[in-house]
């Protein structure tokens, strides 16, 4: 079932929802609802006991009714106890596969969503409803529906009892509902608009934890300690001042609901006085009807206290539903790719992002051969990190086509046209594992130790490694951050030579090493690029002098096309630009 994202969710949906996640666990959920059902009749069975107990027990003077009573109480709270611990574990049970459930479908989703969503949504907030709202569920879930069914079947079993032992008090009793009802659907509109709130502010305060993580180095270097402090005070007074409405507004409402409730008791006393003076109840029947009406305020308190973590959950629930409602990543090809050549063509493609003002690719054609190296330059957004990120359909052209040995990429699924491309980029992603695992990813089971080893030898990697305490087995820390910049760059270099792709995709590879770095990089990546289609994006002209073709690239468009004594000779763009860096490195 798909809720539509042009308005909020209704709590009917929601649960629907949810219960659909029950059904492979329908036994469990039926042996939890039986034990809440008996725990729950357990107390209108004992306040049944009361009248016995005063009438044959205290006022007739009878021990055997006493005894009689007595070892009933102690079976009923036996029973009650069993009962109990059946539902605890039970919906404990219940609740944990649920989340760890929604929390699998929420990171499956995470991955399968485009490159465009990243573009604009908050990683916070996409973190925020794994580790958050996935948890939170639970509330809407499970507690709400715990205390619904013990706590209603209680409310209803008092309600049986005391309208048995007298209905002219119950009518009374009965009268507070239509309040009640009202005072809680007030209350819930705004619990839910609350709710909402709290889950933006809680994703925005994971942001700022996030960065504050991740650019730690920028921070310090920088002096912005004093200044993400203030932005990490600001997310968590918001969220303070939020939990302080809610339960402000709850409060508001089990004191409204209590004080009518209250008012009911109140004028059942008076009554039920007036009515035993004039022996129209015993003793043991008045004794019963006031025990039964002090219990129900217990249970009513709880399912009025509901609202708050029921609006909360269906706010969470709101937050998951949607998100794994967005479109995943289009993959409309059928076409399975075993062996390729490696011919691309981009034919007319055009592309412009969100909100842009020009287009990133513009009428755009390019044919770039097999095996061949082509290295894109051109300054800062002329279109050629677009470009490159067409290949593996991170973006989909608006306009015209991209074809991979003559067959249209959106033919191809997406899993095999990306196993036809390694990436190596300036910033090199790495796993908190081991330098093993980080050559291997993708290949755990496939690739063997000689593999790993071979390919680390290749990216001129294998020096450094084995001077590692646990070699190939040493964990290297989030991001790579035990490794230098040089050493992060060759592992990548590594994972891409164990992959073997036929294309290889070097966005700015080697533009923020030092000169020994970049030497032990550039000849890892002359070993990576043989019998390959590479394309190359480069501003240090220096490395792809020696490309097949170099294709200069401005507002989207291919200006100039040729190899590097070629463009120096048309005297253009190529060699405006490389006449500047020339002379800024003569300079240095």
């Amino acid at each position: 079932m798909t809720i539509p994202k042009n308005n909020h969710f209704n709590s009917f949906a929601l649960y629907k929802r949810l219960l659909g996640y029950l059904r492979r666990y329908v036994k469990v959920f039926a042996v939890s609802l039986l034990a809440m059902a008996v725990a729950a009749a357990t107390e209108p069975l004992f306040v049944s006991l009361m009248r016995p107990l005063i009438d044959d027990g205290f006022v007739g003077k009878d021990i055997q009714a006493v005894l009689g009573v007595i070892v009933m109480i102690v079976g009923l709270f036996l029973l009650r106890g069993i009962a109990g611990f059946i539902n605890d574990y039970s919906t404990a049970w219940l609740s944990g596969h649920l989340v760890q459930t929604l929390r699998q479908e929420l990171f499956e989703q995470l991955l399968r969503l485009p490159v465009s969503y990243y573009d604009s949504h908050s990683s916070g907030r996409m973190i925020s409803r794994v580790t958050n709202d996935a948890n939170q569920i639970t509330e809407a879930g499970f507690n709400v529906i715990t205390v619904s069914v013990k706590d209603g079947v209680t409310v209803l079993g008092l309600f049986g009892l005391l309208f048995y032992i007298d209905w002219q008090l119950t009518l009374i009793c009965l009268v507070v509902f239509p309040s009640v009802s009202l005072c809680i659907k007030l209350i819930s509109r705004r619990l839910r608009r609350l709710s909402r709130e709290n889950q933006q502010q809680m994703g925005a305060l994971t942001q700022v934890l996030s960065e504050g993580a991740n650019c730690q180095r920028v921070v310090k270097i920088y002096g912005g300690e004093a200044y993400e402090g203030k932005r990490f005070i600001e997310k968590a007074k918001a969220i303070r001042h939020n939990v302080v409405k809610q339960r402000a507004t709850s409060s508001v409402n089990t004191g409204a609901t209590q004080l009518i409730i209250a008012f009911a008791l109140s004028a059942v006393l008076y009554f039920a006085a007036l009515r035993s003076f004039h022996g129209a109840i015993s003793t043991g029947d008045f004794i019963a009807f006031l025990t039964g009406m002090l219990l129900l305020f217990a249970p009513i308190k709880r399912i009025t206290n509901i609202t708050q973590s029921l609006q909360r959950g269906l706010a969470a629930a709101e937050s998951t539903f949607s998100f794994l409602d967005e479109a995943p990543e289009p993959d409309t090809g059928t076409r399975e790719m075993v062996k390729i050549n490696g011919a691309l063509t981009f034919d007319h493609v055009s592309f412009r992002y969100p909100n842009a003002e020009r287009y990133a690719l513009d009428n755009l054609s390019l044919e770039i051969y097999p095996g061949e190296t082509l290295a894109l330059v051109g300054v800062s957004g002329s279109g050629k990190t677009t470009l490159a990120s067409m290949i593996p359909r991170f973006y989909l052209p608006q306009a015209g086509e991209i074809r991979l040995d003559g067959i249209p990429l959106n033919d191809i699924a997406l899993t095999s046209l990306r196993a036809q491309i390694a990436l190596v980029s300036q910033d090199v992603v790495l796993f908190n594992d081991t330098v093993a695992a980080n050559i291997a990813y993708g290949r755990h089971q496939q690739a063997t130790r000689e593999e790993i080893v071979e390919a680390a030898r290749a990216a001129n990697a294998l020096e450094f490694i084995e001077r590692m305490v646990e070699g190939f087995d040493t964990l290297i820390g989030e991001k790579g951050a035990r490794l230098s910049g040089g050493q992060r760059q060759r592992l990548a270099i590594a994972r891409a030579l164990l992959k073997n792709a036929p294309i290889l995709i070097l966005d700015e590879a080697t533009s923020a090493l030092d000169t020994q770095s970049e030497r032990l990089v550039q000849a890892a990546l002359e070993n990576l690029m043989k019998n390959r289609t590479t394309i190359v994006i480069a501003h240090r002209l220096s490395t792809i002098e020696n490309a097949d073709r170099i294709a200069v690239m401005e507002h989207g468009q291919i200006v100039e096309l040729g190899s590097h004594q070629a463009l120096l000779a048309q005297k253009g763009i190529y060699t405006r630009l490389h006449h500047l860096q020339f002379h800024e490195q003569s300079s240095i």
